[in-house]
Formats: structure tokens, C-alpha cells, sequence
């Protein structure tokens, strides 16, 4: 295997670990009873059985099938690029992605705990939803900038 496609593997193993390891540990805090009001922002504990607000909350048990197949296919694609500047945004997204679904599989659906209401209510989301956007964000990024990507 060539040095860049271990280098690649390597760093998209240490960044999805690294996002998965730090967003459980949030929503353990959570979990365990953890919250905290302001005006803007709650920390609160909430149960999300769909995707982004609540969507396809109606597949029930075959949406978390649905994304680990989705989370492969984004692996494989990953790989198969060989650009190792796609590691990183990719590694967010799959840890994301792979905590987000362990929790489908330990509570019955996505661990949420930010509720921003300041102005507006908006979703209950956490860390690895921002991860998720951050990335996405990354991708666009180097899509319409390709000359940031040089490897």
C-alpha cells in the first residue's frame, strides 16, 4: 500500500476515533444528568429518533442500517480518492456520523443536548451534529477551491 493511501487511513482513523471519543464523553455527561439553563442556550437531555429536526424519524430501526451503509459508502469513496486533504473534514464527518449512530444503537436514538433559543428556537443538536456541518462545510470548500487541495 503506498505511504499517502497509510497516511490518509491513519489520519481518518485518528480524527473519527478523536471526534467519537470527545462526543460521547459529552453525551455521557448528559446522560448522567447533566444540565444547565441561560437565556439563549439550554443543556438540556433530548432524544432525537430521526435525522436533522426530527426528519425520517418514521424508517424507526431501519434508519440506523440506512446510515451505516451511507457511512461506508463515504469511507470507501474517501479512500479511493487518495487526497489526503480530504482526511480530516472526512474524519469529522465519520465520527460524527459513526457516534451519532452508536447512539441509535445504545438509546434508541441521537443523544442531543444544545438547544439554542435566543431570538428564535432552533434544533437541539451536539457536538458531533457540529463536526457533521463543519465538515460538510470543508468539503465544499475544497470542491470549489480544488487548488487547496494539492494531494
Amino acid at each position: 500500500m503506498p505511504k499517502k493511501t497509510i497516511k490518509l487511513i491513519v489520519t481518518l482513523f485518528l480524527i473519527t476515533a478523536g471526534v467519537f471519543i470527545v462526543d460521547q464523553y459529552i453525551k455521557m455527561l448528559f446522560v448522567d444528568g447533566l444540565r444547565y439553563y441561560t437565556e439563549c442556550i439550554d443543556l438540556i437531555l433530548v432524544y432525537n429518533r430521526g435525522v436533522a429536526f426530527s426528519m425520517f424519524s418514521f424508517l424507526d430501526e431501519w434508519l440506523k442500517y440506512i446510515q451505516i451503509v451511507l457511512v461506508f459508502g463515504i469511507l470507501i469513496y474517501i479512500i479511493s480518492l487518495k487526497k489526503l486533504c480530504f482526511a480530516v473534514p472526512a474524519g469529522l464527518l465519520l465520527g460524527g456520523a459513526i457516534s451519532n449512530i452508536y447512539d441509535r444503537f445504545i438509546h434508541g436514538g441521537v443523544v442531543d443536548m444544545v438547544y439554542w433559543h435566543c431570538g428564535f428556537d432552533f434544533a437541539v443538536f451536539n457536538f458531533a451534529d457540529v463536526m457533521i456541518d463543519v465538515a460538510v462545510v470543508w468539503f465544499l470548500i475544497l470542491n470549489f477551491k480544488p487548488k487547496l487541495c494539492k494531494s
